[in-house]
């Protein structure tokens, strides 16, 4: 009897120092698994009989085969992990965004100062063809720049779509694998399925960098899965499934949707929290719409104010000497796009609308707005988006440049806004004849030969096409030495229509303000006298080969705050820098998200992961621990041997 328990002793040391071996030999040939789980074996001691009056040990027992698991960490490493692939994937993005800003010669704001320049060339030879056919060029070049700049946003969001549509179909197909070891794991019926456990902590590991989650372990072995704020994308061995849908407010622009049972939820961006659908949505929402409207504003502040001078002045087109009226660029106009939700009439078209006018280019924002009627009823409440900024306005009201009318809207419609997002990518030049540029000025300013003073002038700016009283001209007579003034507006016929008075200051603008002589501001310089005269008549036709006035004014652009108070190349620079300060804050981000997410792995793995160095030791105990408990066995036997040999005496 006390071989035998000899005997089983060491078969059982022998059975425990074999599954030592097998386990240890298990972790070295998958330390370079990923997702693999260092797994040891657990023994515990077998329970001892008590034999006259004392307890013997029975030897040991395989109690289990654990994986090396900390819920914590990978759980911390799952999360830091999401914020690093969002990040990370915003700024490849964003890279793509920074692309379209170009410095130097291929920029935006080179090519607007070349237009301008070749105006400098018109101005200083009007009657020339060939410094308008260069005029012409210049002003393609500057639309072509600026429509390729909006098509390559377009690309962008085309791009942002399909990284969508692929991330989303890899989630759902995370999910449903997820969902597939779940079941497997509710038939394992409480053994420790240590491999399954690790492929479901891979699966899980992948999905959190597609989509922030939440995990919640069940006591049956199975794993639920909520994103967005808690919405199931995988409860036991069934998972939902994402989709990527139109945006409720910009048909234009993707949004994520769950779909569960036939209904389809829609996600709010800012419940995401992480991954790389994150990072590609804030990349749309957010810097994608600010280049976007960056690009716009420059295009519409810029080519609008071209198009009015333009239309200020007098062309060498027949008939001659009427105020051109044309436009140098085609311009994409404001956009206002009614929300999803909002009344629709039995065709299904929007019942309410809303337009907009630009009523001054300089003063555009690089924002949409969102609008929806004010609590008070009767009024609505604009939002800037680009800054928060709420403003309570009624239907005509003009706020940054734009006069906004609602029409027939319903008391819970809303409507985004889009001033200048078409802007760049729809812009034309639409000028081709070298006459068609307006160089003329439809009104000249002359001074009188016997003027006892000084006076000249300085400048003549249309401010009103067409001119309130067309081929109507001005006489303006100084009464004193002061600066006082009788002024008359005489028709065609030189007949009195109008007239006032006034009295003129050095550096002041004529007319004053709230008066208006026909249509136009004149600077003068100098000091007039008693009895001097400037006169403000109609460009006669034999004087447009050599009038300049509107070519200087349309060159005096290039230093015009265009741009929400800067000039061109200015407002082109801000755009980049605005650009530029998102790239970096993008890069640094990322570079703290990584080196975060790297650690939280590092930690992680230093518990799961395996160590060789140590499996080596271990390996060389479990050998030695096999030899002894041969030996025991080997000392078992040759007792056997003895005690029958003693029998056979």
């Amino acid at each position: 009897m006390s071989n035998s328990i000899l005997t089983n002793i060491g078969m059982k040391a022998m059975a425990a120092q074999f599954a030592g071996l097998q386990t240890t030999g298990n972790n070295i040939a998958n330390a370079s698994v990923a997702g693999y789980s260092r797994q040891q074996v657990e023994l515990s001691t077998s329970t001892g009989q008590n034999r006259n009056g004392a307890f013997y040990g029975m030897g040991v027992d395989v109690a289990a085969v654990t994986r090396m698991h900390d819920a914590h960490l990978s759980s911390e490493a799952a999360n830091t992990a999401s914020l690093a692939a969002m990040d990370s994937t915003r700024l490849s993005q964003l890279s793509g965004l920074e692309s379209v800003f170009q410095p130097g010669e291929n920029g935006l704001g080179a090519a607007s100062s070349q237009f301008f320049n070749a105006m400098v060339d018109v101005s200083s030879n009007p009657g020339d063809l060939s410094s308008r056919r260069v005029a012409l060029a210049r002003a393609s070049d500057l639309a072509a720049r600026f429509r390729d700049a909006g098509q390559a946003l377009d690309s962008l969001q085309t791009g942002v779509a399909t990284g969508l549509s692929a991330t989303v179909t890899e989630i759902n197909g995370l999910a449903r694998d997820i969902a597939t070891v779940n079941q497997k794991l509710s038939l394992t019926r409480g053994l420790p399925p240590n491999d399954l456990l690790d492929q479901r902590d891979q699966l899980v590991a992948q999905l959190s960098t597609k989509i922030h989650i939440d995990r919640i372990d069940s006591s049956d072995g199975s794993t639920a899965i909520t994103v967005a704020g808690g919405q199931p994308l995988v409860l036991g061995a069934k998972a939902a499934a994402l989709a990527v849908v139109r945006d409720a407010a910009d048909p234009s622009r993707s949004a994520l949707a769950l779909v569960n049972g036939g209904v389809s939820q829609p996600l709010d961006e800012d419940t995401l929290g992480g991954g790389s659908v994150a990072g590609l949505l804030q990349f749309q929402n957010q810097d994608l719409v600010q280049g976007r409207n960056l690009v716009g504003r420059l295009a519409a502040s810029i080519g609008m104010a071209i198009n009015q001078q333009q239309a200020s002045g007098i062309s060498l087109q027949p008939p001659l000497g009427q105020v051109s009226g044309s436009s140098f660029f085609a311009v994409g106009g404001p956009v206002a796009l009614p929300k999803a939700g909002n009344a629709r009439d039995a065709a299904g078209l929007p019942i309410g609308s809303v337009s907009m006018a630009v009523t001054d280019p300089s003063a555009l924002q690089a924002s949409d707005y969102s609008l929806q009627p004010d609590a008070s009823g009767g009024t609505w409440q604009l939002t800037r988006l680009s800054d928060n900024v709420v403003r309570t306005i009624s239907s005509g009201d003009v706020v940054d440049g734009l006069r906004i009318t609602v029409n027939n809207a319903q008391p819970r419609d809303q409507f985004l806004l889009q001033p200048v997002r078409n802007a760049a990518s729809m812009m034309k030049a639409l000028l081709t004849d070298p006459r068609d540029v307006a160089a003329a000025s439809p009104l000249v300013a002359t001074t009188a030969p016997g003027n006892a003073g000084t006076v000249k002038v300085g400048s003549l700016q249309v401010t009103t096409v067409p001119l309130p009283v067309p081929g109507a001209s001005v006489k303006l007579t100084f009464t004193d030495d002061q600066g006082a003034y009788d002024w008359a507006l005489l028709d065609a016929s030189n007949n009195p229509i109008g007239g006032g008075s006034g009295t003129w200051h050095a550096g002041e603008t004529l007319p004053p303000a709230g008066t208006d002589f026909n249509g136009y501001t004149l600077q003068i310089e100098g000091v007039p006298r008693k009895d001097d005269v400037i006169t403000v008549a109609p460009t006669a036709a034999s004087g447009l080969v050599t009038n300049n006035g509107n070519a200087l004014s349309l060159m005096a652009l290039r230093d015009a705050n265009l741009v929400d108070g800067r000039n061109a190349t200015d407002g082109y620079a801000q755009a980049m820098a605005d650009v530029g300060v998102r790239v970096q804050s993008g890069r640094t981000s990322s570079a703290i998200s990584t080196a975060v997410a790297q650690q939280a792995e590092t930690n992680r793995s230093s518990v799961t992961g395996v160590n060789l160095d140590e499996e080596g030791a271990r390996l060389i105990q479990y050998q030695q621990g096999y030899q002894a408990a041969a030996k025991v066995l080997s000392v078992a036997q040759a007792i056997f041997d003895t005690m029958l040999q003693a029998v056979a005496r």
